[in-house]
Formats: C-alpha cells, sequence, structure tokens
C-alpha cells in the first residue's frame, strides 16, 4: 500500500451557528461556520439543498452568485442574501 500524501491536515476551532427561517417561497436550514481558515469569509451550508460555499460581504454584492452557488431563484437568492448581510 502507497503511503498518503497530504497537502495539509489542520485542526481548527470553529464556531458554528445553525439557523433556520422561511422566506416567501422557501425554509432556509443553514449552518454557518466561523473559523481562522477563510480569510474572514465564513463558510456557509445550506443542509437541506447540499449546498454549500465560502462566503463573504464581497461575494454577497458580486451579481449572480449565490443564484449560482445555491441553485436559487433571484427572488429566493435575494431573501437569503438579505439575512446574509445581517450575519457575515
Amino acid at each position: 500500500m502507497s503511503e498518503r500524501f497530504f497537502l495539509y491536515d489542520d485542526l481548527v476551532d470553529t464556531k458554528t451557528r445553525f439557523i433556520s427561517f422561511m422566506g416567501e417561497n422557501q425554509r432556509f436550514d443553514l449552518a454557518l461556520v466561523r473559523s481562522d481558515r477563510y480569510y474572514g469569509k465564513q463558510l456557509v451550508l445550506d443542509i437541506q439543498g447540499s449546498r454549500f460555499a465560502i462566503i463573504g460581504t464581497d461575494d454577497l454584492d458580486e451579481e449572480g452568485y449565490l443564484e449560482h452557488a445555491f441553485q436559487l431563484s433571484e427572488e429566493n437568492a435575494a431573501e437569503l442574501r438579505s439575512f446574509l448581510y445581517e450575519v457575515i
């Protein structure tokens, strides 16, 4: 058996917030993971949709980013964006 080559193997402390809220058309079940790993950005996990993205305020300002990352309509992405502006 060959020896495994790791690019990195780090153990870091994180702070995770689990939150669920109902938008106009969709329920959002999220985990927001904060660590030193992503240069001030947070790992946002959509638990129901099995999708995730590393997000900072600059990403929230990028047109179409949430729609693509989480496969959302413009309307649902606007609701998620509004919430994420409050917590990121």
